[in-house]
């Protein structure tokens, strides 16, 4: 009797076997994705500040270089520049045509407010930011620069890279009038090197700065509700 009761015990135990290897493959599978997106979560982050310090101090090729090889970049009015060799030579157009920053230059790309989501397969992410811009040349001219990036990233042999920059600008105004005296449209305008160098592709949205309310869209739905965030009010629920 005894015999036979362990004999169906093991019976049971080899039985539930795969069922519990099976339970405990999904359970590491799922800790293992979790880990992804948060450490991909975090070299998004660690990728778009590299990103402004090396525009801050003019080091084109370097900010080039944390693009894919299709990636692109899109900054105001000026359009699309698609590919790293365009994606550097329009910075360097764009603050003085030199490697490194011109002497008395201010270029200050001061990134705050991440909101960053990686996808499910832990390949590829989105991410807004606030883009503050101190720019100037010095006892020449001085400008406050407003922002917001809606960003695409991805995970390429392991490494994370900008697939598509998009600063949509709000406004740059000279630091001594500011924002409070601008004229609809004055403080949004085509940049000059784009006048010179156009770009590969127009630009993607038709740009609305300051004083006309700008809301560029959400990559994300509101986290609590899931609902997308669109700038209008969700209708009240009937009573």
């Amino acid at each position: 009797m005894r015999a036979a009761l362990f004999a169906l015990a093991g019976a049971a135990l080899l039985a539930g076997a795969p069922a519990q290897a099976q339970s405990t493959d999904a359970e590491i599978a799922a800790l293992t994705l979790r880990v992804q997106k948060l450490e991909g979560a975090r070299a998004v982050k660690k990728l778009q500040r590299a990103f402004g310090y090396y525009v801050d101090r003019g080091l084109w090729q370097d900010a080039a270089d944390l693009f894919a090889d299709d990636g692109t970049i899109e900054i105001g009015m000026d359009g699309v520049y698609a590919g790293k060799t365009r994606i550097r030579d329009y910075l360097k157009a764009l603050h003085g045509g030199q490697d490194g920053l011109v002497y008395g230059q201010l270029n200050e790309w001061v990134t705050l407010q991440p909101v960053v989501d990686v996808a499910a397969d832990g390949r590829s992410a989105r991410a807004r930011w606030r883009d503050l811009g101190m720019l100037g040349q010095h006892k020449k001219h001085g400008e406050w620069r407003d922002g917001i990036y809606e960003n695409d990233y991805v995970k390429e042999d392991g490494v994370w890279k900008i697939r598509a920059l998009h600063l949509h600008v709000n406004f740059v105004v000279p630091y001594e009038k500011g924002w409070a005296r601008l004229q609809p449209g004055e403080g949004l305008v085509r940049s000059e090197a784009s006048r010179k160098m156009p770009p590969d592709r127009p630009s993607t949205v038709r740009a609305r700065g300051f004083p006309e309310p700008q809301l560029p869209p959400f990559h994300a739905p509101n986290p609590v509700t899931g609902r997308p965030v669109t700038g209008q009010s969700a209708p009240e629920t009937a009573k």
